[in-house]
């Protein structure tokens, strides 16, 4: 289970990243004397704050397995029985107060929705941000209030989350039934998510493949670190390609094929080349560039238009839980990154004309 004390508020939780931060893991040894009852009768009996449906629906999802074979509901529980089963977590314990932050909602149906992120909006309460948060504009959204000591099972059910400040695609279930099938597909990477990056330096090849396990770094918890040799951590891959380049710095799409904590940011970095102002790995440093005074206050300009690392979340596809239609939603690069990169643009425009006179 989360330990929502211990989660930062722009980490990026996602159905691969670590499965047990996505979905909570229950193993029931049945005693010798219990009488055949029908498992999700017997695990509602068992599992607190859990309903039936509920049950159900991760019995419909194969997400419970008696030895090693998945069952139906209607399987009797016998005596000495191993039961697991893992469901897609839900948060309890605090208080969501609806808040009539405005949403930029990409799409909507009865069954999800998915918002435009802003930079600089932490998606969950927890760890100082107990307001103000992406849950609490869905909660006035949607009409849902969710008591401390309750939990309203409508409440926005997050399937994944993005960094506080990347911009960006976000999908949101607004049901048990669309949660369970969404965290699916994010489980076995069917899910197309690209972003944009602007990060230091010129990428030399057009387009490549990062892999290396992400894990957190043992010697800053607030960072994570590719671990080469795979002895820590979990798999990673994100593919790239070149979008522009502009002398010290470069623009990429990134393609997630596995969604850890800070993947792209982690990933970059560990090539050489960190996202631009990322404060957390590096880039908020002038990394590229000539000594000259002029330089270092166009990047304090290019600093101030982007008060954040450079990152947007423009692409999200999915299959629809329950039209089975494949969805493809495209976001629009915010104003802060469309005017950074014009800046560089021109930039290197003008470079490129002084060293041809």
């Amino acid at each position: 289970m989360i330990d929502e004390k211990n989660l930062e508020p722009d980490e990026e939780i996602s159905c691969e990243d670590e499965e047990q931060q996505m979905f909570e893991h229950f193993r029931f040894d049945v005693d010798k004397g219990q009488s055949q009852l029908r498992i999700d009768k017997y695990l509602t009996d068992h599992m607190e704050q859990t309903s039936r449906h509920r049950v159900q629906l991760a019995i419909e999802a194969g997400y419970v397995r008696v030895g090693d074979r998945t069952v139906k509901a209607n399987y009797k529980v016998k005596p000495l029985d191993v039961i697991t089963i893992v469901m897609p977590y839900q948060r309890h314990g605090f208080e969501v107060a609806p808040e009539p932050i405005p949403l930029d909602i990409a799409y909507e149906d009865e069954d999800l929705l998915v918002v435009n992120k802003p930079a600089g909006l932490v998606v969950h309460p927890g760890h100082g941000h107990f307001s103000g948060t992406l849950i609490n504009a869905l909660a006035f959204h949607l009409g849902l209030k969710q008591a401390a000591d309750e939990g309203d099972e409508r409440m926005g059910i997050l399937v994944h989350r993005i960094d506080m400040n990347t911009s960006g695609l976000l999908v949101v279930a607004k049901n048990d039934e669309a949660q369970l099938d969404l965290a699916k597909q994010f489980f076995y990477h069917t899910i197309d998510r690209k972003y944009i990056a602007l990060v230091w330096g010129n990428i030399q090849q057009d387009d490549g493949t990062i892999e290396g396990n992400i894990g957190r770094d043992p010697n800053d918890r607030m960072k994570f670190k590719v671990f080469p040799d795979g002895s820590q951590g979990k798999r990673a891959v994100t593919h790239f390609r070149v979008l522009e380049r502009f002398g010290y710095v470069t623009m990429v799409e990134c393609i997630l094929e596995t969604g850890r904590t800070h993947q792209i940011r982690v990933h970059m970095n560990h090539i050489g080349h960190p996202l631009f102002n990322d404060d957390r790995y590096g880039g908020d440093q002038i990394l590229k560039g000539t000594i000259y005074t002029k330089y270092k206050q166009f990047i304090d300009n290019c600093f101030k238009i982007l008060p954040r690392h450079a990152l947007h979340a423009k692409t999200l596809g999915f299959v629809h839980p329950r039209t089975k239609q494949y969805i493809l939603l495209e976001s629009k690069l915010p104003e802060d990154m469309t005017a950074l990169i014009e800046k560089w643009r021109k930039y290197a425009l003008v470079r490129e004309l002084d060293e041809e006179s």
